[in-house]
């Protein structure tokens, strides 16, 4: 038989209560109470972290897998600059030469003996000889021969020397020389064949108007 210690009364055994919500000890074998949402609020995810805010409104557009920490995030491309503004491009008209006026006297001297056809050509950095040609139409010799002396009698007036002259007594091409212009006074068949204005056809023309 077991001996019984006089004076003491057995041991008993206690157990440690688990808390419940409120400090209260949950009921034995009684699950955990849910709890429900109301309303459009989002219901957060157990275990797992939400990015604060202020973050997913930072980079509008971009995947919530992005704002992870450790998570590589491409970088945006730089907007190309804007092109310069290009000043508008003016037309800038020179005055006339020494040259070019002497030219345009000589068309219009041509003009008060019937000439025809008159053009002159910009032969600046085309040639050697001079810097413009004046081509002027006669029907005949007799009145290429007029025209030659009207313009010869103009050109000298303004100042100007003529250096040279050639085929006033016939043969359907009269040429003077102004130095810086060159007077050609031809018949139409003539300036048909030599065809001044098709060699030199890379020439500006100037406007006798």
């Amino acid at each position: 038989m077991a001996k019984v210690t006089k004076g003491r009364k057995p041991a008993k055994k206690t157990f440690a209560k688990r808390a419940g919500p409120k400090g209260k000890p949950a009921g034995k074998g009684k699950a955990p109470a849910k709890k429900f949402y109301v309303g459009k609020a989002a219901r957060p995810a157990q275990g797992r972290k939400t990015a604060p805010a202020a973050a997913r409104a930072a980079r509008p557009g971009m995947k919530q897998a992005a704002l992870r920490p450790g998570a590589k995030v491409a970088p945006r491309k730089a907007a190309a600059p804007a092109a310069p503004v290009s000043a508008p491009v003016v037309a800038v008209t020179l005055p006339p030469d020494d040259g070019q006026l002497r030219a345009r006297a000589a068309v219009a001297a041509g003009a008060d003996k019937k000439a025809e056809n008159p053009i002159v050509l910009d032969v600046r950095g085309l040639s050697g000889v001079a810097d413009y040609f004046v081509l002027l139409s006669a029907d005949s010799d007799r009145q290429a021969a007029a025209i030659a002396d009207a313009v010869d009698d103009r050109l000298t007036a303004l100042g100007a020397q003529r250096l040279g002259a050639e085929g006033r007594s016939g043969g359907g091409w009269v040429l003077l020389d102004f130095g810086d212009v060159v007077i050609h006074v031809m018949s139409p068949e003539a300036r048909g064949f030599y065809d001044l204005e098709g060699l030199w056809a890379d020439a500006p023309r100037v406007s006798v108007s």
